[in-house]
């Protein structure tokens, strides 16, 4: 087996998510080119946003079956062809439905990565680095955030610049593709299939020679690997309900709390408090540098502070900063002074939401299920959060045309002080924690729950 470094393996692991922001994003830029030139209306522009949704979705929950049976690293090499061919054919797409299928192929790409790369790093990664580890797979996403506005402003001078837009997805995906061969196998699927020595090796890899972590992680995998594979019935059963709980929760309220609503919309909102539009756009690609300047402070938090405090601060810090802009527009609109304090509050909400439910959200989905049902959790969490976004973009603009952008950051304000009691009172803390312990706790909590109700009864 072929040595590589760490930085080489989580950095390659993580790519994944760059081509997840990139095609998340590009299109926000590229729609408006793409109406002009294929001539779509607004119900056809709204299918070529959400298409990829639709494709993240279906690739979200298909990933479970593939990731048990073939592993994670072959997962990956196919992930990568699909991001290629998806992007190429996108960018000479003729018309509104060949663009629309190709969207879903780059979909189905996305969906995979979402599910796959955050359970790959975790695995890999040693226990005292899980948090910064998997938090590379959010950075990732934030620079192919930063990369789609930077090339949206760079092709939109371009006739054909939405083709460039769409299509250079197609660079990173075929580097994914080449480093995905050099990448190690999961330790723990290499145990499942009964490849101890080639498990052993990659730990050691990992753990940089540490003989005792390689043989305490060792033992803990072949514990837990012992087990059968389930089913949707133990997904959904008692003993796995709180981690369940926290993956589903974290999944639906990163996305409720109104955060790609108020990233993608950003331009919109700051034309609407006064902001001509060549400098909404350059504000634009503000916000994405500031979205990867604050998730390097996550990873650096990441293992440092604990998950729930992290998702409660950032919850609390994203409400007020939508209450502000909910004043401003509601009582102050249109002045100098309001277009700069609305600006801030802007920042500081992208900032706090970055720093926490961005980074947090992909960690927890990744090291809060038993490893038997491990790529089923991770593959429903995946896709409900492709869903919920679904569901809020969809629903954003018809709030904003009934409702007033004023009354739609309330609306998320309140949502943000739902979040923060249903994370102190229902999630599961994580942090500190090998995967192996985190799946002991649950089924310690099992048997708790088992005797008070036996007790009671």
């Amino acid at each position: 087996m072929k040595k590589v470094s760490n930085g080489f393996i989580y950095s390659f692991g993580a790519l994944g998510g760059l081509l997840f922001g990139y095609d998340i994003a590009s299109v926000s830029g590229a729609i408006l080119f793409i109406s002009k030139q294929l001539h779509l209306g607004p119900w056809q522009q709204g299918w070529v946003v959400s298409s990829v949704l639709i494709g993240a979705i279906v690739g979200a929950l298909a990933t479970s079956k593939f990731l048990d049976t073939y592993g994670r690293r072959k997962l990956l090499i196919w992930a990568s062809v699909i991001f290629f061919v998806g992007a190429i054919t996108s960018g000479f797409a003729p018309d509104f439905w060949v663009l629309l299928f190709t969207r879903v192929i780059l979909g189905i790409g996305v969906g995979i990565t979402s599910a796959l790369i955050p359970a790959y790093l975790h695995e890999l990664a040693p226990k005292r680095m899980h948090g910064a580890v998997a938090t590379m797979f959010q950075l990732m996403v934030m620079i192919g955030i930063l990369l789609a506005y930077i090339l949206n402003y760079t092709f939109s001078h371009m006739y054909t610049g939405w083709r460039w837009m769409l299509g250079f997805a197609a660079l990173p995906a075929a580097i994914l593709f080449f480093g995905a061969i050099f990448l190690p196998e999961s330790p723990r699927f290499l145990v499942k299939i009964g490849k101890l020595d080639d498990a052993r090796q990659v730990l050691l890899n990992t753990n940089k020679g540490d003989q005792g972590a390689v043989d305490t992680a060792l033992k803990e995998i072949k514990e837990t690997a012992s087990v059968k594979s389930a089913g949707w019935k133990e997904l959904f059963g008692k003993a796995v309900r709180p981690a369940l709980i926290t993956g589903l929760g974290v999944a639906i309220f990163q996305q409720v709390i109104g955060s790609n609503s108020v990233i993608f919309y950003a331009p919109t909102i700051f034309t609407d408090v006064g902001w001509g539009v060549y400098a909404a756009l350059l504000a634009h690609i503000g916000i994405g540098v500031v979205n990867v300047a604050v998730t390097v402070v996550a990873m650096l938090l990441m293992d440092k502070v604990d998950r729930k405090k992290m998702l409660e601060l950032g919850a609390t810090g994203m409400g007020l900063s939508l209450l502000v802009m909910y004043i401003i527009l509601k009582f102050d609109n249109g002045s100098q002074a309001a277009a700069i304090v609305s600006a801030i509050a802007l920042t500081v909400y992208i900032a706090f939401y970055a720093t926490t439910w961005a980074p947090v959200t992909w960690v927890l989905i990744g090291e809060v299920f038993p490893l038997n049902i491990r790529g089923l959790g991770t593959s429903l969490c995946s896709a409900t959060n492709w869903l919920a976004d679904m569901v809020v973009s969809l629903t954003f603009p018809m709030m904003l045309s009934s409702w007033g952008l004023d009354n739609a950051f309330l609306f998320y304000a309140a949502i943000c002080g739902i979040a923060i009691w249903v994370t102190h009172t229902k999630f599961l803390e994580t942090r500190g924690k090998s995967l192996e312990e985190i799946e002991l706790d649950l089924h310690k909590r099992a048997v708790a729950d088992k005797e008070t109700s036996k007790t009671a009864n």
